[in-house]
């Protein structure tokens, strides 16, 4: 099996599949307001490096980074689907989107997860992710968790 990470627009039709697919498994989680992933045309609005993985060329998942300033880079719209689970691909994303972030010198990633996302959850946690207050312009939500992580 060949994984490969390519960064894409996200308005491509594989990035637009992935969004759209991201939404729908949230969608029964959480209300509107808890849902905080930026939509296809914020993410080029924001300048977001979005990258979309695959497996034997079959769209498998996506990622991105926002930075602000020099100071961090925030992780936005990560997610593999269903059935490339356990496979290993939400971590070299994340591992990807690190290298990303410090080739560009910014020391911090930080990011914003739901709390029925326990996997994600999990997956942050092991790869040093740590629980954090709300930042930027999040603010308390009983149904989101926060993480940062020093990587500079």
């Amino acid at each position: 099996m060949t994984t490969t990470i390519t960064r894409e627009r996200p308005d491509t039709a594989d990035a637009r599949m992935l969004i759209e697919e991201l939404e729908s498994h949230l969608a029964p989680f959480y209300p509107v307001t808890s849902r905080h992933g930026y939509s296809v045309e914020k993410l080029i609005r924001q300048r977001v490096a979005f990258f979309v993985t695959r497996q034997d060329g079959v769209p498998a998942g996506c990622g991105g980074v926002q930075f602000y300033g020099g100071e961090y880079g925030e992780l936005k719209r990560m997610f593999v689907r269903p059935q490339f689970r356990g496979l290993g691909l939400a971590k070299l994303m994340l591992e990807h989107l690190e290298k990303y972030t410090r080739q560009h010198a910014i020391p911090l990633l930080r990011l914003e997860t739901g709390i029925h996302q326990k996997e994600a959850i999990g997956l942050y946690e092991r790869m040093g992710y740590h629980s954090r207050p709300p930042f930027g312009e999040y603010s308390d939500d009983p149904l989101s968790r926060y993480f940062e992580k020093k990587i500079g």
